[in-house]
């Protein structure tokens, strides 16, 4: 990419972000960007419930870059995961099947690196700040 492109994008950023309009608030929600691997189960005015499903090499709640707003997982599958923070900064972790855990808003990636499926309920808790997964 040219060093003009980037220029360009950044002016573009910059813009929206006097708007108030973010990277995050121009992500689509995951049901409806993704819904071969996820699934609304539930939803009411106090939270969303998706499923989400992937296989080896994937993510285990989304693909690439993304964010979750304040949410409880169950997973359903045990995996093998390689979780990557905004920062940058990754981490392995072996989640067992069952394994039930709450998480603060967050953009993070995920990716399964055991040899098997997954398949994971993720409940998004809606609050003042609440907005959809995104993917």
């Amino acid at each position: 990419m040219s060093f003009e492109k980037r220029k360009t994008r950044r002016e573009v950023l910059l813009m929206l972000a006097a708007f108030g309009i973010t990277r995050d608030s121009l992500a689509q929600d995951a049901a409806r960007s993704d819904p071969r691997s996820f699934r609304v189960v539930l939803e009411n005015e106090r939270v969303r419930v998706l499923e989400y499903k992937s296989g080896p090499g994937l993510g285990v709640c989304g693909q690439g870059m993304h964010y979750h707003p304040e949410r409880i997982t169950v997973s359903l599958t045990g995996a093998k995961v390689k979780l990557t923070n905004a920062e940058g900064r990754a981490v392995v972790r072996e989640i067992p099947s069952g394994h039930v855990f709450f998480s603060p808003a967050e953009t993070h990636s995920t990716e399964n690196i055991g040899g098997s499926g997954t398949r994971t309920y993720i409940i998004e808790l809606k609050g003042m700040d609440w907005k959809p997964s995104t993917g």
